[in-house]
């Protein structure tokens, strides 16, 4: 499957931002989609994900009850609504797909390019 995320940019503190990611190919439905981020000079980490179904839903502890993740799967797509965003938000947002998904970025099969928070003070 191939991912494409859109939505990034430059947004103020407290402000929120959506980010998109759209797939393509196989069959998007029978994936697990994920979020990840990767800040400079650190490890890309895991922020959100959803079952195939959206019926179960995963958050990194620093974004729960800010930053929310869908899907649409009549629609190929992902997002991820971030409210409440503080500077440490900032980094570059990954999208990804697999079968079964977990918290380890090398465990997911397909990833999106990404696409740049930055969140000002």
């Amino acid at each position: 499957v191939q991912l494409q995320a859109s939505g990034g940019g430059l947004v103020q503190v407290g402000g929120s931002m959506r980010l998109s990611c759209v797939g393509s190919g196989r069959t998007f439905r029978g994936y697990a989609m994920g979020w990840f981020r990767q800040a400079p000079g650190k490890e890309r980490e895991f922020v959100a994900s959803t079952s195939w179904n959206d019926d179960k839903t995963y958050y990194k502890n620093s974004v729960k009850g800010r930053f929310t993740v869908s899907r649409d799967n009549t629609k190929s797509t992902v997002w991820l609504q971030m409210n409440s965003l503080k500077p440490e938000d900032t980094a570059v947002y990954f999208c990804a797909a697999d079968s079964v998904g977990s918290y380890s970025p090398d465990e997911w099969a397909y990833w999106g390019q990404g696409t740049q928070v930055t969140v000002s003070s």
